[in-house]
């Protein structure tokens, strides 16, 4: 059990500097920085005491910005990097002597048959062994498709931002009956974060939420994170705010305690 010195453990925020070497065709441009120190400073200022830094697709495999701030402050973060399908032990070795503890998949706008072939499932396998997980981004549509195919390598699979359900969406269509009944019975945790990307206000995130809490029996498949800087949304919220929405969406502190400390600390692998 985490000891009292964890007051919460935010699952999901980025770093970076405008000036650092971006991958070509990406779909957005950070005009400023973001650096671990304002972080930090956000984790204080709502009481959290740990982070876990996820890397930004805009700056693609190369994780080395996130690498040094987890090096920097190693007691309080943990790190979600990006790699190739091809990325060698070696290098994963280095990752996680940094503090990384899995790998992100940011699906959005991207082809996906390059995700269900032997390449990938091989290193979802080689990570199933490490104890690592696997962090999707992807609409909700599409998850069902993916996410039981990455779930055979036999790896921990972590949901983006409510799994991104679009305000078309209807949570009791039967045809998404299968797909929320993985919730209950496989290595799979989903992040309540960034509502905003999918256009939820607070009233559907409850409704989301509630259908997340029937499908996983409970509290204990889920996270919460800020998505900080909440980039292309930094004028439409604040830290502050994505805290307060979690504390809206789980009024009971015995279960805002267990999805911010104890769901997280096991998961991230926090001491």
């Amino acid at each position: 059990m985490p000891t009292a010195s964890f007051t919460g453990i935010d699952t999901h925020a980025h770093i970076f500097r405008q000036d650092l070497p971006m991958v070509p065709g990406r779909r957005y441009s950070p005009a400023y920085d973001a650096t671990v120190e304002q972080y930090l400073a956000h984790l204080d200022g709502c009481g959290l005491s740990h982070g876990v830094l996820i890397q930004p697709s805009f700056l693609g495999t190369d994780n080395h910005y996130m690498v040094e701030a987890l090096q920097r402050f190693p007691e309080r973060l943990r790190g979600v990097a990006v790699v190739d399908a091809q990325v060698s032990d070696a290098e994963l070795d280095a990752l996680a002597a940094a503090g990384v503890v899995g790998v992100r998949l940011n699906l959005i706008g991207k082809a996906l048959e390059d995700y269900t072939g032997a390449a990938w499932n091989e290193l979802f396998r080689r990570l199933a062994r490490r104890g690592w997980q696997v962090e999707i981004q992807r609409g909700f549509d599409d998850l069902p498709s993916i996410v039981p195919v990455i779930l055979e390598s036999g790896v921990t699979l972590v949901i983006d931002h409510f799994g991104l359900p679009q305000p078309s969406l209807h949570l009791d269509d039967p045809r998404h009956e299968a797909f929320f009944a993985l919730f209950g019975q496989a290595p799979l945790w989903i992040k309540l974060s960034a509502a905003y990307r999918s256009q939820s206000d607070l009233a559907r995130a409850q409704a989301i939420t509630a259908h997340l809490r029937a499908a996983c029996g409970g509290v204990g498949r889920f996270l919460w994170g800020s998505d900080w800087p909440n980039t292309q949304f930094e004028s439409q919220t604040r830290y502050d705010q994505q805290f307060a929405l979690l504390e809206a969406l789980l009024p009971n502190p015995e279960e805002r305690r267990r999805v911010l400390v104890d769901n997280p600390a096991t998961l991230f692998g926090f001491a």
